[in-house]
């Protein structure tokens, strides 16, 4: 009876120690806070606050239901982000991270057990961010249809060879487009999705500009999470244009005031001269002397 009553207050003791130091350890060095995964064309980076004072920080990230894993440059670190691009190794994995607060390198510590803050789940394969891509506009020669050739976005993945992956090598059919298109005279405008990266939009109106916006669409992720960023607007070039649709009615009846203002200067001005000159050589009335009476 004795020695059960001595093993539940050694049991006790060793509680209160553990909480003790966790309180000890939360005050000395401080979690972890705003813990995010920040993502685009796969190159991740994992980020924090605040930047540390007098302790570092060590990651450990693990796939769902794996074991826990380090990379060597974020091990008591003294910066508040870790690229972790190259280890996140299984794309359509989902990972988590804690990010540990430890005293600085070459600092011993009694502390059993370290604070942490744990991020939230990432899988780079249904949230990393596709860029803007770009493309070319290409008019067919009956001018009723054109084609866009959209570059692949290139990614910070390399593959064996050490050739860098575009977001169609990691995506391959599960990566759609999806264009916004309007005539340049319209606000109305259209969609379409396409599987390739050459798009073609037939049975437009000849002799009309069209304008042209593409991004990388993912209809397998969460509704937030499916469209890429979207591309600089093109346009194409529009043909047998006029003067007026070119600079519109108010810039060319400026410029005809001007014209004739200008017409209307010279005329007076050489008008005047011409005047002058003949004062000159025929001095009138006013160069004769009076008459006697």
């Amino acid at each position: 009876m004795e020695s059960y009553r001595e093993a539940r207050l050694q049991m006790l003791m060793f509680v209160l120690g553990v909480m003790f130091m966790r309180v000890c350890a939360s005050d000395t060095f401080p979690k972890a806070q705003n813990v995010t995964w920040s993502s685009i064309n796969f190159k991740t980076i994992l980020t924090w606050s605040p930047k540390p004072k007098d302790y570092s920080y060590t990651v450990e990230f693990y796939q769902i239901g794996q074991s826990r894993e380090r990379t060597p440059y974020c091990i008591k670190s003294t910066e508040n982000d870790c690229d972790l691009t190259t280890e996140l190794k299984d794309l359509r994995a989902s990972y988590k991270a804690d990010i540990l607060s430890e005293p600085m390198r070459g600092v011993n510590s009694d502390l059993i057990e370290h604070p942490y803050t744990t991020s939230e789940r990432f899988s780079p394969y249904s949230d990393t961010v596709i860029g803007r891509p770009e493309f070319k506009v290409e008019v067919n020669s009956d001018q009723r249809k054109i084609t866009l050739h959209v570059t692949d976005v290139p990614t910070a993945l390399y593959n064996e060879r050490d050739e860098r992956l575009s977001v169609r090598d990691v995506f391959k059919d599960d990566l759609e487009y999806k264009v916004i298109y309007r005539k340049a005279k319209s606000t109305g405008r259209k969609e379409k999705i396409s599987k390739s990266s050459t798009i073609e939009l037939p049975d437009l109106d000849r002799d009309v500009s069209y304008c042209f916006h593409v991004q990388a669409y993912l209809s397998f992720r969460s509704t937030d999470k499916q469209h890429g960023e979207m591309s600089h607007i093109q346009c194409s070039p529009e043909e047998n244009t006029s003067i007026f649709d070119e600079y519109g009615g108010g810039v060319i009846a400026g410029a005809i005031l001007i014209i004739i203002l200008a017409l209307s200067a010279i005329i007076i001005t050489i008008v005047m001269c011409r005047r002058q000159r003949k004062r000159v050589k025929n001095p009138g009335k006013e160069g004769q002397p009076l008459n006697r009476v």
